[in-house]
């Protein structure tokens, strides 16, 4: 069967200030109809009591895997994100059942931030922001002129959010907002 159409989801990953907020929407559509308005997109794992907040766009079965692997990858390599997310990537790359998981993740120790996407990549972003999904260039751009201000990167990442909400039909005002220190 072919994709039904699944689209959603605005993820956002702000870091300032010493501390790095990941927000998402809670929409989830399929086609031009939502399905569910109040979706967890964003998580926190503590595998063996190191904290990291992951926040996916994509297929939500695909994505629970991946927090899956990067939960095991964490526990392997503990207090070593960037080690777990490039071996995560590694994995999802060459293994063939992995290359088919659509989804990407935003994910943070609160010192650093990294997407990372089934081609392999493990980006850090520039300007310490980073935004993925339907209504992600949106908040992208919207973060980005917000980043000079005096605002907190929680107020950054809601105000960001908002404005991609607003444009985005894939993307709705009903947040999950998680912090961490760095």
């Amino acid at each position: 069967m072919a994709n039904p159409g699944w689209h959603g989801t605005t993820i956002i990953g702000v870091k300032k200030g010493g501390e790095v907020v990941i927000a998402g929407d809670g929409q989830v559509s399929l086609g031009q109809t939502v399905i569910k308005g109040s979706a967890r997109k964003v998580r926190r794992l503590s595998p063996g009591g190191f904290d990291v907040v992951a926040g996916f766009a994509g297929s939500t079965a695909d994505a629970f895997t991946l927090l899956e692997r990067l939960e095991a990858k964490l526990e392997a390599t503990p207090g070593q994100l960037q080690r777990a997310a490039v071996e995560l990537a590694k994995d999802w790359r060459t293994d063939k059942y992995l290359q088919k998981l659509e989804a990407m993740l935003i994910v943070s120790d609160g010192a650093q931030i990294y997407v990372i996407t089934g081609a392999g990549d493990v980006l850090e972003p520039e300007h310490d922001i980073t935004a993925i999904g339907s209504g992600g260039n949106y908040a992208l751009a919207a973060g980005r002129a917000l980043m000079a201000s005096e605002l907190s990167a929680e107020d950054i990442a809601r105000r960001a959010m908002e404005i991609a909400a607003d444009i985005c039909v894939y993307t709705n005002g009903n947040l999950t907002v998680e912090r961490i220190a760095g």
